[in-house]
């Protein structure tokens, strides 16, 4: 990961910065982490096209003056609760292209000036009821607020989220730390299992 090298290419960083528009480009660099130090001051950030699978908790809580940032084509699975929450700036955000399931509860409350919101092309889960928050606030703002009403469900992309029902989404969500995963590495050697076989 790139935590904690410097961001700017004129630092021997990565990313293009150009500090009088307050512009910061991370786009296309197979990044995945986001770099720690992007400046408090950033308006615009591009962090798409890369290989995110997750944010950390609050990696946009120093960001305040963000008016855009694109997250768009990425491997996203989920959103840490509250990581847009001090984005109230933000006027244009991409997720779409990720692999998210759903949002967290309020997970847009706070984004008042919010113009453009781009969620298509991820597999929303709307058989579970994590799906109806993001049904009523895509309802709520869909007269201002473009592009949020073409999220659609799962792979097939058919039904638009707007469109779910209290009954479509009935049962309770299993959240991926629940669901059974194969482990990826077999912590118990073979031999173990002969413990008890005394020849």
């Amino acid at each position: 990961s790139q935590a904690n090298e410097a961001l700017c290419k004129k630092d021997g960083g990565v990313c293009s910065c150009n500090n009088n528009k307050n512009s910061v480009d991370c786009s296309s660099k197979r990044l995945t982490a986001i770099p720690s130090n992007i400046p408090a001051d950033t308006k615009k950030l591009w962090l798409d096209n890369n290989k995110l699978q997750s944010l950390p908790d609050g990696v946009f809580d120093k960001l305040t003056q963000l008016q855009k940032l694109w997250l768009h084509n990425n491997k996203l699975k989920s959103l840490p609760p509250k990581i847009f929450d001090k984005l109230t700036k933000l006027t244009l955000l991409y997720l779409n292209n990720n692999k998210l399931r759903s949002v967290p509860n309020r997970a847009f409350d706070s984004l008042s000036n919010i113009k453009t919101l781009w969620l298509q092309s991820n597999p929303w889960d709307c058989s579970c009821k994590d799906i109806l928050y993001l049904r009523d606030w895509i309802d709520d703002n869909k007269d201002k607020v473009t592009g949020a009403q073409d999220a659609a469900c799962g792979d097939q992309q058919s039904k638009a989220v707007l469109d779910i029902t209290e009954k479509d989404a009935a049962s309770d969500c299993v959240s991926p730390n629940t669901t059974t995963a194969i482990p990826t590495s077999t912590t118990t050697p073979a031999s173990v299992i002969y413990d008890d076989i005394h020849e």
